[in-house]
């Protein structure tokens, strides 16, 4: 990626992001002895895979399975985690007009919940879409509708992925839903319910029943990789947030970071940006060209926040997470963290749940103050059905910006003039879901990380092609020996 070699002792690589992706190119880094620094604005590491605490309890931002299919991702989490690792069953429900299926589906379960009548119509709309599907798939709802029916698209992807992402189904790029489930459809969806994997097959994905988690959340994974950079040659810097990138005739020449109100310059020699793309072009100094800046301003991203309540009940369901469908209340997901490990619990007599809603920066649900979004937490649950309000000890609520880049109808116009932009940089890469504003999980974060540091060791890779020249996605099957998993489809 440089002009010239450049001996590996004069290096200085500068890292921007001390999430999945920033850590994991740091870690890489340091085992090749180069200098390395990281610049994380938040308090903990982790970026949207950190385990925040509250009282004691632990919680995730969001879910994140432990699974993958990348030998050298699996690797590099038993070598910084090791025995601290877990196996946990995968146990997840659909919340949907008042009632629970089974996720993955099981047959008897869904055609009691649907009925015969409905189970009809999926099945009749299922063949109509294979006998006239929609010719185009440019969105998610025709790319859904053509595998599994207008029918079943309605009932488990329309209401949910609209509470998702904000806007209509129709306005969603097919690309999102072929990254993440592709390899599903409705006969395969069915002959798992009904049979399982075929004998001697490999298992899709999004059907895996067991998955491995760090015992204590997996900010744990990424505590562990901040000591070890800074106990190998390197430095994590928390709290610095990085406010301008200066260049000169197609190199990164220093980044100019911001802390406790002081401003600090330092220079180096390779940049690696894990930051949501669009800030990193509207940080750039000299200013990037106005059809780029544009194009940055153009990109748009969902937010979300999590409501965390202490409930004084030892046991309330047995899930990890349930997905809520469900139209009447705006809660998306909510996660069970004892059941993701007991140790995320510090009283055994309690429970803690994640209520998670998706929003937008700005919007009622963004500017409600804390405790209103704690008192519609208790209000929802116990319209669902799964927790009482007097039930409800304390809360708390954490929010997330930029949690996930929005594919709509002009995104990928915009990505391909600010892709082709940064391309002119020879010392700068971009990694991990924002820097890519791809919807990766953790793990193909990770592998863009590690491609990246690769590069500054001379070899030479396109991380923008990790999706698609090493695809690890929905529709990859997992040889059912395989233990460790990514963050959950759909929002992790």
């Amino acid at each position: 990626m440089n002009d010239a070699p450049m001996p590996n002792d004069l290096k200085h690589i500068l890292i921007i992001g001390g999430g999945p992706a920033g850590l994991t190119a740091a870690v890489e880094l340091c085992r090749q002895n180069l200098r390395v620094t990281v610049f994380e604005k938040d308090k903990l590491v982790g970026g949207i895979a950190r385990t925040e605490q509250y009282k004691g309890y632990h919680f995730d931002i969001g879910g994140h399975r432990f699974f993958t299919k990348i030998g050298e991702v699996e690797k590099f989490w038993y070598d910084i985690l090791g025995d601290d690792f877990i196996t946990r069953p995968r146990i997840s429900r659909i919340f949907y007009q008042g009632k629970f299926y089974d996720y993955p589906l099981k047959a008897m379960n869904a055609l009691l919940n649907l009925g015969i009548f409905t189970s009809i119509q999926v099945v009749l709309s299922y063949a109509q879409s294979q006998l006239f599907p929609y010719p185009k798939e440019d969105t998610f709802e025709e790319w859904v509708s053509n595998r599994f029916g207008k029918k079943l698209y309605t009932i488990f992807f329309k209401t949910y992925t609209e509470k998702v992402w904000g806007i209509p189904c129709s306005e969603i790029r097919a690309e999102w839903a072929a990254q993440r489930i592709q390899g599903l459809s409705l006969p395969v969806a069915v002959w798992n319910a009904i049979f399982g994997p075929w004998q001697g097959k490999e298992v899709i994905k999004t059907l895996i029943e067991q998955f491995q988690y760090p015992r204590l959340g997996p900010g744990m994974m990424w505590q562990k990789a901040q000591e070890f950079v800074n106990t190998h040659g390197g430095q994590v810097t928390m709290e610095t947030d990085v406010v301008r990138v200066k260049h000169s005739a197609g190199r990164v020449t220093s980044i100019v970071t911001r802390s406790g109100g002081a401003e600090t310059e330092l220079p180096g020699t390779d940049f690696i940006s894990t930051m949501p793309i669009a800030e990193l072009i509207q940080k750039l100094d000299p200013p990037a060209p106005a059809n780029v800046l544009a194009a940055a301003r153009g990109l748009t991203y969902r937010d979300f926040l999590s409501v965390v309540l202490i409930v004084d009940q030892p046991q309330l369901f047995p899930d990890n997470w349930i997905y809520i469908h469900a139209s009447e209340v705006q809660v998306g997901r909510i996660q069970n963290f004892k059941n993701w490990s007991p140790e995320m619990v510090p009283d055994q007599s309690k429970t803690a749940l994640g209520l998670e809603y998706f929003c937008t920066e700005g919007d009622d649900l963004w500017q409600m103050g804390d405790a209103a979004l704690i008192e519609l937490g208790k209000r929802e649950m116990e319209a669902i059905g799964l927790v009482k309000v007097r039930d409800v000890l304390d809360g708390t609520v954490v929010r997330q910006l930029k949690a996930y880049p929005v594919y709509n109808a002009t995104y990928g116009g915009y990505l391909e003039t600010i892709k082709n932009y940064l391309a002119t940089f020879s010392n700068l890469q971009t990694v991990g879901r924002n820097g890519l504003h791809k919807y990766n999980n953790q793990d193909h974060s990770m592998l863009t990380a590690m491609l990246a540091a690769r590069n500054i060791l001379g070899e030479t890779h396109d991380v923008w092609n990790v999706n698609t020249e090493r695809s690890y996605h929905e529709e990859i099957r997992i040889p059912p020996h395989d233990a460790l998993s990514s963050d959950e489809a759909g929002v992790e």
